[in-house]
Parts: structure tokens; C-alpha cells; sequence
């Protein structure tokens, strides 16, 4: 099954297989590019890390985006409504998949998750 194909970068795992042009672990559910199978899986992959919206639209620094559904904020008794529109993001490395660095009006400045906002 196995016909020198590399084990997994992410479990070690030796029963990869391909799917079309990516290599699949059945055991964890990684899946990765044969180019990138001699590096390091993470931050090492040499290309940038491309961010997409909720419905797959490429994000770019300085975009528009549209929030998809209503979003609670500590401290609002209303959160940010679905429809908002907010300018000029930012794409950030954040914390817990919030990559997307912002200015709400009438919040303030905040990160937010790309899978809740829609390139407008």
C-alpha cells in the first residue's frame, strides 16, 4: 500500500496514502503536500498563508469584509450584528483562529475569526 511515500509530519503515522495531488493520513486526518513533505509542517512551508472568508473568497490585507452572523462581545448588550460591515482588516497570526485584525465602529478595535465574516 504503502510505495515509499512519507509518514505523517503531524503523528508519524507510516500509512499515508495520496488523494489526487495530497498526501492523506488515515490515521490522524492530516493532509499535506508532497512538496512539503520534507519540512516541518508548520510555519516552514515557505509560501504565505493564505486566508479565506466563510464562503472561500481570498482575503488581502485592507479588504472589506461583511459579518455573516451576530457575535456576542463581553460587555455589549447587543454584539455585533450580522451585515456589519468593517474596513480596512488586517491578517494576523492570532490566537485560537481569530486572523483577522479589525476596527468595528462602535466597539473598538478587536480580532475576529475569517470563518465569520464574507469578503464584501
Amino acid at each position: 500500500m504503502n510505495e515509499n511515500l512519507p509518514p505523517c509530519p503531524e503523528c508519524s503515522g507510516v500509512h499515508t496514502y495520496e488523494m489526487g495531488s495530497l498526501l492523506v493520513c488515515p490515521e490522524c486526518g492530516h493532509e499535506w503536500a508532497p512538496s512539503a513533505a520534507g519540512t516541518d509542517s508548520g510555519d516552514a512551508d515557505g509560501g504565505a498563508k493564505v486566508i479565506r472568508d466563510s464562503v472561500g473568497n481570498v482575503l488581502a490585507d485592507g479588504d472589506t469584509v461583511t459579518v455573516v452572523k451576530t457575535l456576542k462581545v463581553k460587555g455589549s448588550p447587543s454584539g455585533i450584528k450580522a451585515g456589519t460591515k468593517v474596513r480596512n482588516i488586517r491578517l494576523v497570526d492570532g490566537v485560537d483562529g481569530h486572523d483577522i485584525d479589525c476596527k468595528v465602529d462602535g466597539f473598538g478595535p478587536m480580532q475576529l475569526k475569517s470563518s465569520v465574516v464574507k469578503k464584501a
